[in-house]
């Protein structure tokens, strides 16, 4: 009889071991408990030591940590029907631990595959040239647009990053020729307007030479000193028919017509 008391009280002793041991749960500091009382939500708990009834109380555990999903390559037809593969990254993380659990089913999962059609999405809107030059927005676009739709799941997308956009080899040589022409399209443009802007102060120097006739005889001074250089150059100097008129009548001759 009193084997049998020992070993009943031994029982009860290890159930009641087992009892406490499996209400007892640690969270740590960037996990949360979201316990159920008989099948509703009661509240959240955590970070610490956290004690559960038993059959009576459930709780499901949350990371709160910043979760990195790197979304697999997508096919995107750009708005002008250039065909892209293109990957990126997504930064979110559980804001709210109770519509993580209750209003879906795989936060994770859900998350990945409404970045991957958001994607997709997102940039078929876009010309291939905001792909290559326009990422910072298009990060910006995507990460607006998912933390909208995933803010009822209680996750919040922080950023979000275009890593590659990977193009064929005959897009990169039309891409190629368009950069080259359009470098050629500059260049002409930048020329014309050197050749404009000259002729402008070309015909201001004319005018003015015109209202100045003295300024005009410098001008073939400074034009013949320039010549002069060239030793094997023959000189015709046009002499102004005003000023040899002038040396004409200091000798006393008749002026030339």
């Amino acid at each position: 009889m009193i084997g049998f008391t020992f070993g009943f009280g031994s029982i009860l002793i290890v159930l009641a071991a087992i009892l406490i041991a499996s209400s007892i749960r640690i969270f740590r500091e960037y996990e949360r408990g979201v316990v159920f009382m008989l099948g509703r939500f009661w509240k959240v708990k955590g970070p610490g030591l956290v004690l559960i009834i038993p059959i009576v109380q459930q709780v499901v555990r949350m990371d709160l940590r910043t979760v990195v999903f790197d979304v697999p390559p997508q096919d995107v037809i750009t708005r002008d029907n250039v065909s892209v593969k293109v990957n990126a990254v997504v930064y979110f993380r559980v804001v709210d631990p109770e519509r993580a659990v209750i209003q879906v089913a795989k936060y994770f999962e859900a998350t990945s595959q409404l970045s991957q059609t958001t994607l997709r999405a997102v940039l078929g809107k876009h010309e291939l040239d905001d792909l290559l030059a326009a990422r910072e927005q298009l990060n910006a676009d995507i990460q607006k647009v998912l933390d909208a739709q995933t803010d009822a799941w209680g996750i919040k997308v922080a950023i979000v990053e275009i890593k590659h956009v990977d193009i064929n080899e005959t897009m990169i040589r039309a891409i190629a020729r368009q950069a080259e022409a359009e470098r050629e399209r500059r260049a002409k443009v930048i020329h014309a307007e050197g050749e404009l802007q000259a002729s402008q102060h070309l015909l201001e120097a004319a005018q003015t030479l015109a209202r100045q006739p003295q300024a005009m005889q410098l001008r073939y001074l400074q034009t013949l000193t320039t010549i002069a250089a060239d030793k094997n150059s023959t000189i015709v100097f046009p002499l102004p028919i005003d000023l040899l008129n002038a040396v004409l009548d200091r000798l006393g001759k008749p002026s030339v017509s």
